[in-house]
């Protein structure tokens, strides 16, 4: 009996040293890079940076001509988003300190839309998802900010979204944008950050 205690013991303590040690050794880069905030901004106007989109599947502009309040034209314009990067040690006690060997250059992104009711068939209730190139070298001990397209026109123009251009529903969902890069040295490193999308055909001003 003391020896199946003893074997349960050490398979405990085993457990707990993998499950700890994930979150330690998760990639082979010294550093995590992290998301300090993430906006976006409609497109087709001086629209501010919000933690949150109301992402126009249609605006009507009324300039420049032909286009007029009397006959404005219906205008797709897609929508952007800014993430701010920063990196931090995996191993806060380490010392050195990070150098620019642990600067990481992001090369691209992804983007994922998601309900949630569990409704995720990208072209049926959801916009495809879809890849974007983009490169930032987030440098150590400061902030780095980099924009991406976070709702392309495309995805205006295909099912589920062109449907919204003569109805007034709104589909809620949340964009979770992945970026992918490496560190000086050639370690691969990732981190996930996520937004609410709201898409509709929302009033023109």
């Amino acid at each position: 009996m003391r020896n199946v205690h003893r074997l349960v013991g050490v398979a405990v303590l085993a457990a707990a040293s993998v499950s700890c040690g994930d979150v330690v050794r998760d990639g082979r880069s010294p550093v995590f890079l992290t998301i300090d905030s993430l906006q976006a901004s409609a497109g087709g106007g001086a629209a501010t940076a919000s933690s949150f989109l109301l992402s126009d599947v249609q605006k009507l502009i009324i300039t420049p001509a032909p286009c007029s309040a009397l006959t404005p034209c219906p205008t797709i314009f897609n929508d952007s988003g800014t993430a701010t990067f920063r990196i931090v040690p995996k191993d806060i006690a380490a010392l050195p300190v990070p150098t620019s060997n642990n600067e990481v250059t992001i090369s691209r992104y992804r983007v994922v839309y998601r309900r949630s009711d569990g409704r995720n068939t990208p072209g049926v209730d959801v916009p495809f998802p879809f890849d974007g190139a983009v490169t930032a070298l987030v440098g150590v001990g400061a902030a780095t900010s980099v924009g991406f397209e976070l709702v392309r026109h495309v995805a205006k123009e295909e099912s589920p979204l062109v449907q919204l251009v003569t109805s007034r529903q709104v589909i809620t969902t949340i964009a979770e944008v992945t970026f992918y890069g490496t560190d000086r040295v050639g370690n691969a490193i990732s981190v996930t950050g996520t937004i609410q999308v709201d898409f509709g055909n929302f009033g023109d001003s």
